[in-house]
């Protein structure tokens, strides 16, 4: 099936409601990204995180609110309490057998996300708090104080939470995810500041022509292989027999699969390695002591060192993070309780054993494209000192949640096709019969 054409998307009423609903949710979004917060001098803010460039915890945050950490707004946290909240409760549930428990029950689930909003509002006051002494400590606070603390708390604390709230309503009544629409639309508002820096060195000939079109070439590159790799499975065939239900009915046997994504764990393996490898770097920049300085240096994007040990934290969390959210036991005692069975394979422990091997064996390629990625940025900066911005972790949450929201849209696109067809089919059907064509 061919995929819908842009003008289409506009002439199914619903879809029509959920775009526009998700446009306008997403413009209040970004231009509340841009009012600063009550006393912070911006400049001062925005010239320090600058000069501490994208390997430092500053750099990173910034990338995922769109800016709003250098330039001190009212949403500066952006949707990131919320994100760590939840990562907390997904890694939570394969720690506590409660929490393991209250995941897999309709019930229990609308629990934790009660348990996850009052999380973001407690990890917002934290972070809030911080952002304020953090700002104060650089001399971009004019007049510190009791006063400033605690408006910035309020001010911060509540554009976190509106930016939750934005975020599930876009999910509710919107098209995609609104958590990752959001952070989608904050790295890409970054396109157009990084494509006039690159025309500006082009004008100025540190960069020629040449080297604008190779790069462009890796990039295109880079972004067909990370679409290909998102979509990429391994597909576990499933039978599952026919079987008697009782009073006459008849449930036909299914040929169906297990789809094993070659990255299982997405952008998060990226996420909990940058978060390790950036702690020198950020201990650096708040401490004069030469310790500090020399385990920074050590760790400088562009040593031997960073790419080893980047590259080896990002293939453990890759495995790491898969074995949370695949659970191999678990699928193969639903397959059971189902009457399914992996042909050649016997069910119980030999399928969950079965299973858990593929995973390994897939998993492996996956997270060597996942270091792949993460690196490239560095040595792609390095070969034409050129603003990178879609590089590592940006890559792929933007091809990642546009291939989501995409298939969603289709998604709908269909389901409204299907219903146009049943509702033909009804009419011939009446007509036959001798009713009216309606």
């Amino acid at each position: 099936m061919t995929a819908p054409r842009i003008p289409n998307l506009f002439a199914v009423p619903e879809l029509k409601e959920k775009l526009l609903f998700t446009i306008l949710c997403l413009a209040v979004y970004r231009a509340g990204a841009h009012i600063a917060t009550p006393g912070v001098d911006v400049q001062v803010l925005a010239d320090f995180i600058a000069n501490q460039g994208q390997g430092t915890l500053f750099g990173i945050y910034d990338m995922f609110v769109g800016g709003g950490l250098s330039r001190a707004t009212v949403l500066a946290l952006g949707i990131m309490p919320y994100i760590s909240a939840s990562i907390m409760f997904q890694l939570g549930g394969a720690i506590f057998p409660y929490i393991d428990k209250l995941q897999k029950e309709e019930e229990g689930r609308k629990k934790i996300t009660q348990w996850t909003r009052y999380s973001t509002v407690a990890l917002s006051i934290g972070q809030a708090y911080a952002f304020g002494e953090f700002a104060i400590q650089q001399g971009a606070v004019p007049a510190p104080g009791l006063g400033f603390r605690l408006t910035t708390v309020l001010t911060l604390t509540t554009g976190a939470i509106f930016v939750m709230w934005l975020g599930e309503r876009i999910t509710e009544r919107g098209v995609g995810n609104g958590m990752s629409l959001m952070i989608f639309f904050s790295i890409m508002e970054g396109f157009l500041p990084g494509t006039g820096r690159t025309l500006q060195l082009l004008n100025a000939d540190a960069l020629t022509i040449q080297e604008l079109i190779v790069l462009l070439v890796v990039m295109l590159g880079v972004i067909g292989g990370v679409i290909a790799v998102t979509v990429a499975a391994r597909r576990i065939p499933i039978q599952i027999p026919r079987k008697v239900m009782g009073r006459g009915r008849i449930r036909e046997g299914q040929k169906t699969f297990i789809p094993i994504r070659i990255n299982s764990a997405g952008v998060m393996p990226i996420i909990f390695a940058q978060s390790i490898i950036i702690v020198p770097g950020t201990l650096a920049a708040f401490s004069s002591q030469s310790f500090f300085r020399g385990i920074a240096d050590t760790f400088q994007p562009g040593t031997t060192v960073y790419y080893l040990s980047y590259g080896l934290l990002i293939i453990f969390f890759t495995y790491f993070y898969t074995s949370i959210i695949f659970n191999p036991l678990d699928i193969a005692e639903n397959l059971k309780k189902q009457g399914g069975f992996i042909p050649g394979v016997k069910p119980g422990a030999a399928t969950a054993d079965y299973i858990d091997e593929v995973l390994t064996r897939v998993t492996l390629p996956g997270s060597v494209f996942l270091t792949l990625i993460a690196l490239l940025p560095f040595w792609i900066f390095d070969a034409f000192e050129v603003p990178f911005f879609f590089g590592g972790t940006a890559l792929l949450i933007v091809v990642g949640v546009g291939l989501d929201t995409w298939i969603q849209i289709q998604q709908h696109l269909h389901l409204r096709h299907y219903d146009d067809f049943m509702k033909q089919g009804r009419v011939k059907f009446r007509g036959r019969r001798g009713a009216r064509y309606m």
